[in-house]
């Protein structure tokens, strides 16, 4: 499967597979003439037909991608990390403090976070990186992995020529990458920053989820419409099923953030690499799809700083709950007390990655995806942030773990109250 994603993350890849289709059809038109068949030859004729129409969804594929890199270059450097180029963007005056790097979530490209980037560059050195077959980066090798990418955002910084102790940002996914790229790279980072970063025994240990289900049959399909010039806009309404209100909701919420930047990134997407590459990462999602080398293991990060940054509990766990619990309605209560228990505190085991761990809630109501719901919180906190590494470190540090345990305490009692 991996060879035939890396293929189709090739935007040449629908013309190719035209092509081949094409010749079989000929193929099937010759021996129709030797064999005197009318129907192998009608067969043929019909290959040969859904060639052309392939060929034509292929070109029109290709002219838009022309058009849309000319009205979108890169905004930063595409720098070589080894026979492929990584899209780094950095900008700002570090003033003397650590760089920031951002990852946001799923497989999406480092623009995905522009407004926080936005936010702080004139303040801050601010750096975003397209992880391979995202925004403006190439597609890379496959599979698209943890480890893999680890070395790939490290290597990416230095060919840029950015140098740390970095404060690695990363939300949900893009966490997960981040704390295993501090753990590998103790030395370049200054701190991590964990933006309700995902949980390893989440993914391992949770009841299969139909939402990953659902992101995984989407990349997959994405991969095959786009190399045939079906985007993403016309996929949705030939295919796509109506979202939650609440994802809606959080959809327009990220749309109006990003503005221009979230424009430019879809349309720079909209393209075969990106679901190719975002299908191969999510197989690391799927249960018991995170193995030693991509999980943060309690102690791993010895005494970095590490922020964990959520909401005390999951604002979006009844529409979760009501695709994953069934069942009679008093054993779906109860499944759905222990669910939500197992969410917090799969969540809170981020506290003991590192001796150094400051919680801090986001605000009340707020989601998974509190960082476009709330930038203002989100900017705030990586100032604070910036502001705790400049400092020696002291008691103040250990006081907000004391209060931020009670408190992950007292929001797991409360969760596990009927």
């Amino acid at each position: 499967m991996n060879a035939l994603l890396a293929f189709m993350s090739h935007d040449w890849a629908g013309l190719a597979i035209a092509a081949f289709v094409a010749i079989a059809g000929a193929g099937l038109v010759l021996g129709a003439g030797r064999r005197r068949s009318r129907a192998l030859a009608v067969a043929g004729w019909i290959v040969v037909a859904i060639a052309a129409v392939l060929a034509v969804g292929a070109t029109s594929h290709l002219v838009h991608v022309a058009q849309v890199r000319a009205k979108y270059p890169p905004p930063g450097k595409l720098v070589d990390v080894g026979g492929y180029r990584i899209h780094v963007l950095a900008e700002g005056d570090a003033g003397g403090r650590p760089p920031i790097v951002w990852m946001p979530g799923g497989h999406g490209g480092g623009f995905a976070f522009h407004h926080l980037h936005a936010a702080l560059r004139d303040e801050a050195r601010s750096i975003l990186i397209d992880r391979p077959g995202s925004g403006w980066s190439d597609p890379g090798p496959f599979p698209r992995t943890t480890p893999r990418e680890v070395e790939e955002v490290v290597a990416a910084l230095r060919a840029a020529g950015e140098r740390g102790p970095f404060v690695f940002a990363g939300h949900s996914f893009g966490g997960l990458l981040l704390a295993n790229v501090a753990r590998r790279y103790p030395e370049s980072t200054a701190a991590v920053v964990l933006i309700d970063a995902t949980p390893p025994d989440a993914i391992n240990y949770a009841p299969p989820n139909p939402f990953i289900d659902d992101m995984f049959r989407e990349a997959t399909l994405n991969v095959f419409l786009r190399a045939f010039g079906i985007r993403r806009d016309l996929a949705q309404r030939l295919f796509g099923e109506e979202l939650p209100p609440e994802f809606q909701r959080v959809t327009r919420i990220i749309e109006q953030q990003l503005g221009d930047a979230g424009r430019a990134l879809r349309a720079i997407e909209d393209a075969p690499r990106a679901p190719a590459a975002s299908r191969s990462s999510f197989e690391e999602l799927r249960r018991g799809g995170l193995g030693y080398e991509e999980t943060v293991y309690d102690g791993d990060l010895l005494d970095l700083p590490v922020y964990l940054v959520a909401p005390p509990r999951m604002a979006e766990f009844e529409t979760v709950a009501k695709e994953i619990i069934g069942g009679p309605e008093e054993r779906a209560k109860r499944d759905a007390i222990r669910l939500q228990r197992f969410y917090t505190l799969t969540r809170e085991r981020y506290m003991h990655v590192s001796s150094r761990s400051v919680r801090v809630f986001a605000p009340d109501g707020s989601g998974h995806n509190f960082p476009y719901e709330h930038p203002e919180f989100m900017v705030e906190t990586i100032r604070r942030v910036l502001t705790d590494v400049a400092a020696p470190a002291g008691a103040a540090a250990q006081v907000d773990v004391a209060a931020a345990s009670g408190a992950a305490s007292a929001a797991a009692t409360a969760v596990a109250a009927p």
